[in-house]
């Protein structure tokens, strides 16, 4: 059971980077957290107020702490394993909203900076989005999500300037899409072994929820209005960014995940393209719904609140790269972070082996791809990385730690 945990002024609950899963509540007291903006690198600090949780995004996520909480005066707080948190609190649907909302901001924030960088701090409008979306599956020869999305711009955009022209795109991605076979863009459909979240939904009341979408059929796109969120039942769906005019895979999203969740919570647009690699069935929830889902289905929502947590953190990981201003130490980061999602095995075993592409780097460091490559190359020259068609070898994973650390220390 949770108790009361008693803390004299001066005190240290927990510092960053300890791998700490309990949350607490401030009883009473005053109680700081402090941590360092990774943009800026000055300190950051934030006051919990009596009843507040804090300390849940890591233990929810089973990351290490991002922040220190300090001890201002004498204080009494609620500890608790994230067992009993979720025995006491998965069926109060007012604390659970209030969390879902507070991570759904933090995460639009992060998502927000990430974009200013990576598109140089333009502007990108609503509908200009969607047309630049369009326009990279198109140059890519994505010719079947290049069509939905055309529909979707034209639906939503009836009397735009470029209607004509958005027209004769989607007739010829049409046109292309019946002739080829859009599967083949995407990796092939995966039936994993159903997951707590997936047996939630196996109920025959939840059929009406049902959609099925072909191969490389667009199921949301990035920048139009969010109004639904889906769980993914079968099949894999593909997320895809358009960055600077480009189409940059994100990541690839299984049976049992969840997606489109934060347009619901902050009617803001959509953050990415999702779509349908290969058949494809998932349930659909609208905002209607939403609420009444989660108070029935208190699981869900701790589903949802644990997925919060782990983008946050992976999205901050990301952010932590595309600041760095040092080129070399942008890719070595990447290698690091990859290890960091990927562990070894054996901790000792110093040479690590990741199954990505130099446009892969590109992508996750946020540079061109002719910049990527001279870095890479360098690193190839000075033996520190091997380099295959589909792999890279790191032969050394500590040499990539170095660098960063040796190149961003006086990064401010």
């Amino acid at each position: 059971m949770p108790k009361p945990v008693s803390y004299s002024k001066g005190s240290i609950i927990y510092f960053a980077g300890d791998r700490d899963e309990r949350i607490y509540i401030l009883q009473k007291g005053c109680v700081v957290i402090s941590t360092t903006d990774v943009e800026t690198g000055m300190p950051v600090t934030e006051q919990i107020k009596t009843g507040e949780f804090f300390g849940v995004k890591s233990a929810l996520g089973h990351f290490p702490r991002e922040e220190t909480a300090t001890v201002l005066m004498d204080s009494v707080c609620v500890s608790m394993t994230v067992q009993e948190f979720e025995s006491i609190f998965s069926s109060n649907k007012a604390v659970i909203m209030k969390m879902l909302r507070v991570f759904s901001n933090q995460l639009r924030a992060i998502h927000k900076k990430t974009e200013e960088i990576l598109n140089k701090g333009i502007d990108i409008n609503q509908q200009s989005g969607m047309m630049s979306v369009a326009q990279a599956f198109y140059d890519d020869e994505s010719w079947r999500s290049c069509a939905d999305v055309c529909i979707n711009y034209l639906k939503r955009y009836p009397t735009a300037a470029n209607k004509e022209a958005v027209a004769k795109m989607y007739t010829t991605a049409n046109a292309k899409a019946q002739h080829s076979h859009s599967a083949a863009d995407f990796e092939g459909n995966d039936e994993s072994t159903k997951d707590n979240a997936l047996k939630l939904f196996e109920l025959p009341a939840f059929s009406r929820f049902a959609k099925k979408y072909e191969p490389g059929q667009v199921i949301i796109t990035e920048f139009e209005p969010g109004d639904s969120f889906y769980l993914i039942q079968s099949g894999n769906v593909q997320l895809v960014k358009c960055v600077n005019g480009q189409k940059k895979n994100l990541d690839i999203l299984k049976p049992g995940e969840f997606f489109g969740e934060m347009a619901i919570l902050d009617n803001s647009p959509r953050s990415a393209t999702c779509v349908a690699a290969g058949p494809v069935q998932c349930l659909e929830f609208n905002k209607a719904n939403f609420e009444i889902l989660i108070t029935g289905n208190p699981q869900i929502a701790l589903i949802l609140l644990k997925l919060f947590c782990k983008r946050i953190y992976d999205q901050k990981r990301r952010f932590k790269i595309l600041v760095i201003q040092d080129t070399q130490a942008r890719v070595a980061d990447v290698f690091c972070m990859l290890d960091e999602m990927n562990p070894a095995v054996n901790p000792n075993d110093r040479q690590r082996r990741f199954n990505v592409t130099i446009q892969d780097v590109a992508h996750w460091a946020g540079l061109a791809l002719d910049v990527t490559r001279d870095e890479i190359l360098r690193f190839a020259g000075s033996h520190k990385i091997e380099v295959f068609e589909t792999n890279m070898i790191v032969n050394n994973i500590a040499d990539m730690k170095r660098i960063v650390d040796t190149r961003t220390v006086n990064r401010q």
